[in-house]
Protein backbone atom coordinates (compact mmCIF):
# COMPACT_ATOMS: atom_id res chain seq x y z
CA UNK A 1 0.00 0.00 0.00
CA UNK A 2 1.73 3.42 -1.25
CA UNK A 3 -0.80 5.43 0.40
CA UNK A 4 -1.58 5.76 4.03
CA UNK A 5 -5.02 3.35 5.21
CA UNK A 6 -6.65 5.05 7.98
CA UNK A 7 -7.58 2.70 10.67
CA UNK A 8 -9.82 2.68 13.57
CA UNK A 9 -9.84 0.09 15.98
CA UNK A 10 -12.07 -0.87 18.41
CA UNK A 11 -12.44 -3.89 20.99
CA UNK A 12 -13.25 -3.62 25.18
CA UNK A 13 -10.48 -5.60 25.91
CA UNK A 14 -7.13 -3.19 25.81
CA UNK A 15 -4.51 -5.93 25.14
CA UNK A 16 -6.33 -7.10 22.33
CA UNK A 17 -6.35 -3.97 20.82
CA UNK A 18 -2.78 -3.15 21.02
CA UNK A 19 -2.05 -6.52 19.67
CA UNK A 20 -4.10 -5.35 16.69
CA UNK A 21 -2.55 -2.09 17.00
CA UNK A 22 1.31 -3.27 16.72
CA UNK A 23 0.45 -5.86 14.43
CA UNK A 24 -1.05 -3.75 12.00
CA UNK A 25 1.43 -0.85 12.20
CA UNK A 26 4.19 -3.05 11.94
CA UNK A 27 2.92 -3.23 7.84
CA UNK A 28 3.96 -0.22 5.70
CA UNK A 29 1.36 1.91 4.59
CA UNK A 30 -1.19 1.15 7.39
CA UNK A 31 -1.76 3.68 9.90
CA UNK A 32 -3.92 3.29 13.28
CA UNK A 33 -5.30 6.98 14.10
CA UNK A 34 -8.22 5.56 16.61
CA UNK A 35 -8.89 2.95 19.22
CA UNK A 36 -12.11 2.86 21.02
CA UNK A 37 -13.55 0.41 23.75
CA UNK A 38 -17.02 0.62 23.33
CA UNK A 39 -19.27 1.29 20.36
CA UNK A 40 -20.78 4.52 20.85
CA UNK A 41 -16.73 5.98 21.39
CA UNK A 42 -15.76 3.88 18.04
CA UNK A 43 -19.14 5.39 16.28
CA UNK A 44 -17.77 8.86 17.40
CA UNK A 45 -14.26 8.66 16.18
CA UNK A 46 -15.20 7.67 13.17
CA UNK A 47 -17.57 10.30 12.55
CA UNK A 48 -15.15 12.41 13.22
CA UNK A 49 -11.90 10.99 11.78
CA UNK A 50 -13.07 9.59 8.81
CA UNK A 51 -10.82 6.34 8.67
CA UNK A 52 -10.82 4.67 5.91
CA UNK A 53 -11.34 0.86 7.56
CA UNK A 54 -13.02 0.08 11.06
CA UNK A 55 -12.12 -2.94 12.58
CA UNK A 56 -14.88 -3.79 15.02
CA UNK A 57 -15.39 -6.27 17.58
CA UNK A 58 -18.93 -7.80 17.43
CA UNK A 59 -19.08 -8.01 21.57
CA UNK A 60 -18.65 -4.32 22.73
CA UNK A 61 -20.50 -2.29 25.74
CA UNK A 62 -23.27 0.06 24.59
CA UNK A 63 -23.42 -0.62 21.27
CA UNK A 64 -22.14 -3.45 19.76
CA UNK A 65 -20.03 -4.05 16.84
CA UNK A 66 -23.64 -4.93 14.85
CA UNK A 67 -25.04 -2.23 16.24
CA UNK A 68 -21.84 0.21 15.20
CA UNK A 69 -22.14 -1.03 11.28
CA UNK A 70 -25.69 -0.18 11.18
CA UNK A 71 -25.55 3.16 12.42
CA UNK A 72 -22.47 3.99 9.78
CA UNK A 73 -24.89 2.60 7.02
CA UNK A 74 -27.77 4.97 8.22
CA UNK A 75 -25.62 7.61 7.97
CA UNK A 76 -23.87 6.95 4.71
CA UNK A 77 -20.36 7.19 6.44
CA UNK A 78 -17.79 6.09 3.50
CA UNK A 79 -15.92 3.72 5.99
CA UNK A 80 -15.25 0.00 5.00
CA UNK A 81 -16.26 -2.28 7.71
CA UNK A 82 -14.42 -5.02 9.03
CA UNK A 83 -16.17 -7.51 11.97
CA UNK A 84 -13.41 -9.00 14.59
CA UNK A 85 -15.47 -12.00 16.34
CA UNK A 86 -15.05 -15.51 18.15
CA UNK A 87 -18.59 -16.05 16.50
CA UNK A 88 -17.68 -18.88 14.01
CA UNK A 89 -21.59 -18.91 13.68
CA UNK A 90 -23.08 -18.77 9.75
CA UNK A 91 -26.03 -16.96 11.38
CA UNK A 92 -23.60 -13.88 13.03
CA UNK A 93 -22.00 -14.00 9.07
CA UNK A 94 -25.59 -13.03 7.77
CA UNK A 95 -26.29 -10.59 10.39
CA UNK A 96 -22.95 -8.91 9.53
CA UNK A 97 -23.47 -8.50 5.77
CA UNK A 98 -27.20 -7.32 6.64
CA UNK A 99 -25.39 -4.89 8.88
CA UNK A 100 -23.44 -3.27 6.57
CA UNK A 101 -20.16 -5.40 7.31
CA UNK A 102 -17.40 -5.32 4.05
CA UNK A 103 -15.21 -7.90 6.06
CA UNK A 104 -15.78 -10.76 8.76
CA UNK A 105 -12.96 -12.58 10.30
CA UNK A 106 -12.28 -14.85 13.06
CA UNK A 107 -10.03 -13.36 16.04
CA UNK A 108 -8.16 -16.12 16.50
CA UNK A 109 -6.67 -14.96 12.75
CA UNK A 110 -3.58 -13.69 12.21
CA UNK A 111 -2.08 -10.07 11.51
CA UNK A 112 -1.51 -11.31 7.99
CA UNK A 113 -5.25 -12.35 7.47
CA UNK A 114 -6.47 -8.90 8.69
CA UNK A 115 -3.98 -7.31 6.56
CA UNK A 116 -5.24 -9.14 3.82
CA UNK A 117 -8.73 -8.54 4.49
CA UNK A 118 -8.35 -4.71 4.64
CA UNK A 119 -6.99 -4.87 1.07
CA UNK A 120 -9.54 -6.91 0.53
CA UNK A 121 -12.61 -4.53 1.47
CA UNK A 122 -10.65 -1.49 0.40
CA UNK A 123 -10.76 -2.84 -3.18
CA UNK A 124 -14.56 -3.13 -3.36
CA UNK A 125 -14.74 -7.24 -2.52
CA UNK A 126 -16.18 -8.50 0.68
CA UNK A 127 -13.69 -10.71 2.84
CA UNK A 128 -14.30 -13.63 4.74
CA UNK A 129 -11.73 -15.51 6.79
CA UNK A 130 -10.11 -18.61 5.86
CA UNK A 131 -11.52 -20.41 8.92
CA UNK A 132 -15.30 -19.96 7.97
CA UNK A 133 -15.13 -21.67 4.46
CA UNK A 134 -18.07 -23.90 5.71
CA UNK A 135 -20.06 -20.39 6.44
CA UNK A 136 -19.60 -18.76 3.89
CA UNK A 137 -20.71 -21.87 1.53
CA UNK A 138 -23.92 -21.94 3.35
CA UNK A 139 -24.20 -18.07 3.01
CA UNK A 140 -23.97 -18.88 -0.98
CA UNK A 141 -25.84 -21.67 -1.10
CA UNK A 142 -28.48 -21.17 1.71
CA UNK A 143 -29.84 -17.86 1.16
CA UNK A 144 -31.66 -17.58 4.63
CA UNK A 145 -31.52 -13.93 5.30
CA UNK A 146 -31.34 -13.26 9.42
CA UNK A 147 -35.21 -12.25 8.79
CA UNK A 148 -36.32 -15.55 6.99
CA UNK A 149 -34.19 -17.79 9.99
CA UNK A 150 -36.70 -15.24 12.62
CA UNK A 151 -39.61 -16.44 10.60
CA UNK A 152 -39.15 -20.10 11.26
CA UNK A 153 -39.91 -19.09 15.28
CA UNK A 154 -43.33 -19.59 16.63
CA UNK A 155 -45.08 -16.66 18.46
CA UNK A 156 -43.88 -19.20 21.72
CA UNK A 157 -40.21 -19.26 20.37
CA UNK A 158 -40.23 -15.33 19.78
CA UNK A 159 -41.68 -14.94 23.47
CA UNK A 160 -39.23 -16.66 25.29
CA UNK A 161 -36.70 -15.15 22.88
CA UNK A 162 -37.92 -10.96 24.04
CA UNK A 163 -37.74 -12.72 27.84
CA UNK A 164 -34.35 -14.12 27.40
CA UNK A 165 -32.97 -10.83 25.85
CA UNK A 166 -34.56 -9.25 29.22
CA UNK A 167 -31.63 -11.37 30.99
CA UNK A 168 -34.40 -13.51 32.50
CA UNK A 169 -33.67 -17.76 33.26
CA UNK A 170 -35.44 -20.27 32.36
CA UNK A 171 -37.44 -20.35 35.64
CA UNK A 172 -38.17 -16.75 35.30
CA UNK A 173 -39.43 -17.03 31.62
CA UNK A 174 -41.43 -20.34 32.66
CA UNK A 175 -43.29 -18.15 35.74
CA UNK A 176 -43.75 -15.17 33.81
CA UNK A 177 -45.71 -17.31 30.68
CA UNK A 178 -47.18 -20.16 32.76
CA UNK A 179 -45.38 -22.76 31.66
CA UNK A 180 -42.74 -25.39 32.98
CA UNK A 181 -39.18 -24.30 33.25
CA UNK A 182 -38.28 -27.72 31.23
CA UNK A 183 -40.68 -26.48 28.36
CA UNK A 184 -38.71 -23.01 28.23
CA UNK A 185 -35.64 -25.09 27.77
CA UNK A 186 -37.44 -27.60 25.06
CA UNK A 187 -38.21 -24.27 23.12
CA UNK A 188 -34.27 -23.07 23.64
CA UNK A 189 -32.92 -26.14 21.83
CA UNK A 190 -35.72 -25.53 19.45
CA UNK A 191 -34.81 -21.98 18.83
CA UNK A 192 -30.90 -22.98 18.43
CA UNK A 193 -31.43 -25.57 15.75
CA UNK A 194 -33.57 -23.10 13.64
CA UNK A 195 -31.55 -20.30 13.96
CA UNK A 196 -28.33 -22.94 13.54
CA UNK A 197 -26.84 -20.95 16.88
CA UNK A 198 -24.12 -23.31 18.50
CA UNK A 199 -22.44 -22.36 21.96
CA UNK A 200 -23.90 -21.86 25.74
CA UNK A 201 -23.75 -18.04 25.62
CA UNK A 202 -24.41 -17.52 22.01
CA UNK A 203 -28.14 -17.69 22.00
CA UNK A 204 -28.15 -14.91 24.86
CA UNK A 205 -25.64 -12.86 22.73
CA UNK A 206 -28.13 -13.05 20.09
CA UNK A 207 -31.20 -12.75 21.71
CA UNK A 208 -29.78 -9.08 23.09
CA UNK A 209 -28.59 -7.89 19.19
CA UNK A 210 -31.87 -8.55 17.94
CA UNK A 211 -34.20 -7.64 21.10
CA UNK A 212 -35.85 -4.99 18.59
CA UNK A 213 -37.02 -7.99 16.35
CA UNK A 214 -39.24 -10.27 19.15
Amino acid sequence: MSVSVRVVLADDHPIVRTGLRLGLEATSGIEVVGEASDGESALSQIQALSPDVAILDIDMPKLDGLGVARQIRSLGLQVKIILLTLHSEAIYLRAAFDAGAHGYILKDSGSEDIVTAIRTVLSGQRYIGPSMTEQLISLQTGEETIDKLMAKLTPAERNVMRLIAEGKASKEIGDELGIHYRTVDNHRTNICRKLKIEGANSLLRFALQHKAEF
